[in-house]
């Protein structure tokens, strides 16, 4: 069987991938929705989760497709990063008090 790019071509998996990270990208800001709690929205909880890792999947799966790996190192790398924004910020918030 021939692989996607060889059916449809790498920039039609492109945007394809562009697609479903901006249906991710919803699906996470319905969820967020219903977890505040402040903007209603007919959706449930189970229904918002379940769409979010759905959507997650779908970008899985193209960027499967088009071979994009997860590069670990850039991962820890962000995540340190990440983490001392948030320690800054607390730390930030309890000098304020």
């Amino acid at each position: 069987m021939k692989d996607k790019e060889e059916l449809i071509g790498r920039p039609a998996l492109l945007e394809r991938l562009a697609e479903e990270a901006v249906e991710l990208a919803k699906a996470a800001l319905k969820y967020a929705r219903i977890l505040r709690d402040e903007n209603p929205t007919p959706v449930t909880k189970y229904e918002a989760y379940t769409n979010t890792i759905e959507e997650y999947a779908d970008v899985i799966q193209c960027a499967r497709e088009l071979d994009i790996n997860i590069d670990e190192e850039q991962i820890k790398h962000k995540d340190e990063r990440w983490t001392c924004r948030i320690e800054k910020h607390r730390k930030g918030k309890m000098e304020d008090k």
